[in-house]
């Protein structure tokens, strides 16, 4: 059996490698945030305080610093399969656990009814960010 294939079962499996893994897990990260940011639109009156002017991102600073939030995960796909594994290591434990935490407390602080799956979408999130620092952390080592 070639050393990529895992026995599972009856059912052949190949080891997946680590940078695919960190970026498929940022990929999985980055749908949840869109798909919560999405859903938030359906919120009674979130519409009429974009429209309004009431909205949570109501200046350009407060856009821009969004913006570069969001950019990092979404390079993080990108980058996790191209950089070298000692900066690759680096990056997605220090972009994992920032963006734990940043979940974390968007999590605490959007306990309202209305708000419940935003909640459950930011633990996954959390969750997700968390294996990809435990993935970055366990990183293989070469066999000498």
């Amino acid at each position: 059996m070639s050393e990529n294939k895992i026995k599972s079962g009856n059912l052949e499996d190949f080891k997946i490698n680590i940078k695919i893994k960190l970026s498929a897990m940022w990929a999985s990260v980055m749908f949840c945030y869109i798909y919560g940011d999405y859903f938030s639109l359906y919120v009674p009156n979130k519409v009429e305080e974009f429209i309004d002017g009431e909205a949570m991102l109501d200046t350009p600073f407060k856009l821009f610093a969004a913006t570069l939030l969001m950019t990092v995960p979404a390079l993080m796909i990108f980058l996790s399969v191209v950089l070298k594994p000692k900066i690759n290591r680096g990056l997605n434990i220090v972009f994992g656990i920032l963006y734990t935490a940043i979940m974390l407390l968007i999590a605490v602080t959007s306990i309202a009814p209305w708000w419940t799956f935003y909640v459950f979408l930011a633990v996954v999130e959390s969750f997700i960010t968390a294996l990809i620092v435990w993935n970055a952390y366990k990183w293989p080592r070469i066999n000498r």
